[in-house]
């Protein structure tokens, strides 16, 4: 049972406004120690000098989306156990069992509620308070 303002989250997507509502969501379940990044490339990025302990990741992103991010993560000692949580518009069969087939903890589709995310996150971690 973790203790919510101990989760360090990264948020990934390539909207600003996305961005924004998800890390207030966040906020609203005591969760403060947020970062943020535009796509996997800047995550991967951060990731090489920063841990965190969940990345909620959009799935469509330029430069590089969020399977390929999860993948990254996967295939990196340093960050393989790192909880990740993709958050997408479009749960197609083929990108969930992609995403499961390459280590994704959960989904979380759009649009969301704080409800909702925090189930993902706890089907993740166990309760959180």
């Amino acid at each position: 049972m973790p203790d919510s303002a101990s989760i360090h989250v990264m948020i990934v997507d390539d909207q600003t406004s996305i961005r924004a509502i998800l890390r207030n969501s966040l906020a609203q379940l005591g969760i403060i120690n947020v970062s943020e990044r535009k796509n996997g490339k800047d995550a991967l990025e951060h990731l090489s000098q920063n841990s965190v302990n969940l990345i909620i990741s959009d799935f469509n992103m330029p430069e590089m989306n969020g399977l390929e991010l999860l993948k990254a993560v996967r295939a990196n000692p340093r960050t393989a156990k790192t909880a990740f949580i993709i958050l997408t518009g479009e749960a197609s069969k083929e990108l969930v069992q992609e995403a499961v087939k390459a280590g994704v903890n959960n989904f979380l589709a759009k649009p969301y509620t704080v409800g909702k995310l925090k189930a993902a996150m706890e089907a993740v971690f166990g309760t959180i308070v």
